[in-house]
């Protein structure tokens, strides 16, 4: 494994911990600021708005640059953003925390997964972003158990000072691992990457990225309440569970991975499938705590485990100009994370309890399933309509 796909890894990692280990401490934050459960919400919708954001407007900025120290600028942001966060005292500082910190996310993801596709050979790009994005499924594992566990015995803040610290570290990484790789940026522009928005396939799969991630999301946000007030988890349990999830995060990536290299719609439709079947079994039985576990690894593995495959999608469809495409589906992942969280709030704000989410999740999963169908067979028709030979007209 090319050293630079580890640095990489590393800066997923505080990415990834810094936009989930919250979800576990939603309730600290809103007791602290004291705001409610829906406004605490906010913080993780804030935040999936910026990195959308971010995404296009950091990568569209940085496109004629150097890759490496781009993503050494990107890490900076993303530490201040986050000490910002450690120490706001009121709600609305937190939240221009999180919006410094998550201006990085899409960028630092997009570009950071043209960069691993560069580093190995291009049969094997899948599973170098899926490494890449191990960092991600790492810090679910090991980072937001902790981290949670640590915002409950040293108040929250004490988490965001850990994750800033990670973000040297990451830094640190970046610096000394990740290789100057060529690139001939008189042919780079700005106006090139966006001819990547003209074909159909990219925006299918901005589509299925939203929708997809979404449909996880949906269930995900609030999942400390549900555990708590539905399945009837005491609170002490919630980091433990989280590394159940964590465990299916990580499992589905690496299976991903090398699904989607073989075929990557094959792929995206076996795992949201599948990924509705088990919202639906979760949001019947929530109150049963075995059913609560195994949804928990199983909702985990068949959500992440399409990451692989919908990054690998839009960079194979953008062609020659992937980077802002790249980026653009970062922000898809994002806008996917806001629309959850947001209907999920609408749901318990609404009175609908804490399965209302699960509910919403599933119907946003159905809508992706019927997306990656339709996106399928759409290729399929290009495919065969370019095989097809043209006549050649008599003169």
């Amino acid at each position: 494994m090319p050293l630079g796909l580890l640095a990489l890894a590393i800066g997923a990692f505080g990415i990834g911990l810094t936009e989930f280990v919250i979800m576990g401490l939603l309730p600290e934050v809103a007791a602290d600021f004291a705001v409610s459960e829906a406004a605490a919400g906010w913080l993780i919708t804030g935040y999936a708005l910026s990195v959308a954001v971010g995404a296009l407007a950091l990568s569209a900025a940085t496109v004629r640059l150097p890759r490496k120290p781009v993503l050494m600028g990107l890490l900076v942001l993303f530490i201040l953003g986050n000490s910002l966060t450690a120490l706001a005292s009121s709600y609305e500082l937190a939240m221009l925390g999180r919006i410094i910190a998550a201006l990085c996310h899409g960028a630092f993801f997009g570009i950071g997964s043209v960069v691993a596709s560069k580093l190995v050979a291009p049969e094997k790009s899948a599973q170098a972003i899926a490494i890449m994005f191990t960092g991600l499924t790492a810090a679910n594992v090991l980072g937001v158990p902790f981290g949670t566990f640590l915002g409950q015995q040293a108040g929250w803040r004490a988490t965001f000072w850990v994750i800033s610290a990670i973000g040297v570290l990451a830094l640190l990484g970046i610096m000394l691992l990740v290789p100057v790789l060529t690139q001939n940026t008189a042919q780079i522009s700005l106006r090139s990457e966006f001819t990547a928005f003209a074909s159909v396939q990219v925006w299918y799969s901005l589509g299925l990225t939203i929708l997809a991630f979404g449909g996880m999301f949906g269930a995900f946000t609030f999942i400390a309440y549900t555990l708590t007030d539905v399945s009837g988890f005491a609170s002490a349990t919630v980091p433990w569970l989280l590394v159940i999830f964590g465990v299916g995060l990580f499992a589905g990536n690496w299976l991903g991975g090398r699904l989607a290299d073989r075929n990557i719609d094959r792929t995206l439709t076996l795992f949201i499938a599948a990924l509705l079947i088990v919202l639906l079994g979760f949001a019947l039985l929530a109150s049963n705590k075995p059913a609560t576990i195994i949804a928990l690894l199983l909702m985990g593995g068949f959500g992440f485990g399409t990451v692989p495959a919908l990054q690998s999608r839009i960079m194979r469809y953008a062609g020659s100009a992937p980077t802002l495409a790249s980026s653009a589906n970062i922000g898809a992942f994002n806008l996917g994370n806001a629309l959850g969280a947001w209907a999920g709030g609408l749901g318990i704000s609404a009175g609908l309890g804490y399965t209302s989410p699960i509910w919403i999740g599933a119907a946003l999963t159905g809508t992706a399933l019927l997306l990656i169908l339709a996106a399928a067979a759409s290729a399929r028709k290009q495919e065969q309509s370019a095989a097809i030979p043209q006549p050649v007209s008599a003169s």
